[in-house]
């Protein structure tokens, strides 16, 4: 190990590129990062020059924490096998787990990654409704596998991705900035626009009732991360976990990169939304770093998929060091008043954030909760174009600043701020004086634009008429409500 950490960086990157998949890719591919050290929030390059990891929320909190790491150890010297066997740090883990979440759901499956849990959350739904169909959010991404990528239009809408299933209908993102329906200037409230995409939802329900019979299962993350740090409007999941109901179908909630206390005010993100799954999934800050996952279900849908009288056996899932891990996991969090910090900091994040808005005309919009935090980029504010060239500067320059940002969304214009849980006001302040600069340094360059709206009415559908609301037309991607 200590050779391999002692190579050379040039002779790293040479053996990668020989024997590594071209798929897998890096980050900062022109100049990739040699990273051998991670302590906190901090991570270290084999020269030994320290980062600001702002966009790592697998290590939940924190790189390396002694008391996560102690608990590996200890249980790896003693015993790791599968879980066919009886052992405590299991059901601790099962029950700690379950008295976070709302009734009734109580029934636990462990896993290995996100993307197997939300494969298995799949099937249970399918065992249990005995349908098909899924409705997926456009650009949503739930995992690697093929099962997944099938949901996924994230992967589906890329040039070379898959072609999409015919059971799989994908329902418009609530981005209530640069969707379907916006609300230019305040014009309407946060419930109209979550009435309006809910709806969208509901016609595919009843497209998939008249055609097969019903709907199999309604999977979205809490918070949609990799489309761009969505924040579902108000009322937005209520309406939807009715629509999938009546339909026959069952509510899934990715918690895959938002649970764990990163909302701040919450355990997990669905609750900030009024609504309760009927199976939740859970990975990436589960095990810190470490391979562990889980889906929690009803006992009635646990019932459904035992009695098909095929075993459910994963050869890692639920293993004694990935439980023990967890649990230690669960202690920091705890001990260390994680979600308490999260909220405090998260809220404090996005106040500075919001300020830049104010200063730079880059800055369409600020967006998150607790320390889930996005800004959007644009180089223009009427016509919301996206700024996916001056994002792309803005994160290497932040890396030129050893600050590790990320971006995303459909078109990658989204700076996305999702750091360890461990991340402090200072870090906060670090983060975003740093990007006032940056942002300062491209103000120079943008050319003054003025603002014109063409905007043309469209007919009015019974909803809309009954709710006084007219859909205009901004540009052909982009509808607002006037």
């Amino acid at each position: 190990m200590a050779y391999l950490q002692s190579m050379p960086k040039s002779e790293t990157i040479k053996l990668r590129e020989k024997h590594i998949g071209a798929a897998c890719q890096l980050f900062f591919r022109s100049s990739p990062l040699k990273i051998v050290r991670g302590i906190a929030q901090f991570m270290y390059d084999e020269q030994g020059e320290r980062y600001l990891d702002c966009i790592n929320n697998v290590a939940h909190v924190g790189h390396c924490h002694p008391h996560v790491v102690e608990a590996g150890r200890n249980q790896m010297s003693l015993i790791s096998t599968n879980n066919r066997y009886l052992h405590d740090e299991l059901v601790i883990l099962a029950e700690r787990i379950v008295k976070t979440l709302p009734e009734p759901l109580s029934v636990c499956f462990f896993v290995n990654s996100g993307s197997e849990a939300n494969d298995l959350a799949m099937r249970l739904a399918k065992v249990h409704t005995n349908k098909k169909d899924v409705i997926t959010l456009d650009h949503a991404y739930h995992g690697h596998l093929t099962s997944m990528i099938d949901v996924s239009p994230y992967k589906l809408n890329l040039p070379g991705g898959p072609e999409k299933p015919d059971w799989v209908h994908v329902a418009p993102v609530p981005d209530t900035y640069r969707g379907k329906y916006i609300c230019p200037q305040d014009s309407c409230s946060e419930e109209e626009l979550g009435h309006l995409y809910a709806e969208d939802v509901r016609n595919l329900c009843d497209t998939a009732t008249k055609q097969h019979g019903g709907v199999c299962a309604f999977i979205a993350e809490s918070l949609q991360s990799c489309g761009g740090q969505i924040i579902p409007p108000h009322g937005y999941m209520q309406k939807v976990y009715e629509h999938v109901r009546q339909a026959g179908g069952v509510c899934i909630a990715d918690e895959v990169q938002v649970g764990f206390g990163r909302v701040g005010t919450h355990m997990w993100a669905f609750e900030t939304q009024d609504v309760v799954p009927d199976i939740v999934t859970m990975g990436k800050p589960m095990g810190n770093g470490h391979p562990v996952a889980a889906v929690v279900t009803t006992p009635e849908i646990a019932k459904s998929f035992a009695d098909t009288g095929v075993e459910y056996f994963n050869t890692y899932g639920g293993n004694p060091v990935s439980c023990a891990i967890a649990n230690a996991v669960l202690d920091v969090i705890e001990d260390e008043h994680l979600m308490e910090r999260a909220d405090r900091v998260g809220n404090h994040l996005l106040e500075r954030c919001a300020d830049l808005k104010l200063k730079h005309r880059l800055v369409g919009d600020v967006r998150g909760r607790g320390l889930f935090v996005g800004v959007e980029l644009v180089t223009d504010r009427g016509a919301r174009t996206p700024a996916t060239a001056e994002a792309k500067h803005i994160v290497n320059r932040m890396r030129e600043e050893k600050i590790l940002i990320s971006r995303d969304g459909p078109d990658a214009n989204v700076l996305k701020f999702k750091p360890p849980m461990v991340f402090t006001i200072k870090d906060a302040d670090r983060l975003v004086d740093t990007l006032d600069r940056v942002l300062g340094e491209l103000d120079a360059e943008l050319p003054v634009t003025s603002i014109k709206l063409e905007v043309s009415v469209t007919p009015l559908t019974n909803m809309e008429a009954n709710n006084d609301l007219v859909i205009s037309s901004l540009k052909p991607a982009v509808k607002s409500i006037i």
